[in-house]
């Protein structure tokens, strides 16, 4: 159970990141450059919750489980 709940919150977490990622997209139209814009989503913190998502959702695939008697 605690599998899933933590899949569950690195998925949300997922989500949110990579949200806010796609909508910073709209800096490019206003002459940030593609390094520039790396460097923007870097720094915040709602972009890094998408890597901190995927983490989450790693560990809480490949850890091991109770086994079930």
């Amino acid at each position: 159970m605690n599998r899933f709940f933590l899949f569950l919150i690195g998925f949300g977490f997922t989500v949110i990141g990579f949200t806010f990622i796609i909508t910073y997209l709209n800096l490019t139209t206003m002459g940030y450059t593609t390094i520039d814009y790396l460097k923007f989503i870097c720094r915040r913190i709602e972009c890094v919750l998408a890597l901190i998502g995927i983490i989450l959702i790693n560990i809480a695939l490949y850890k091991k489980g109770d086994k079930i008697k």
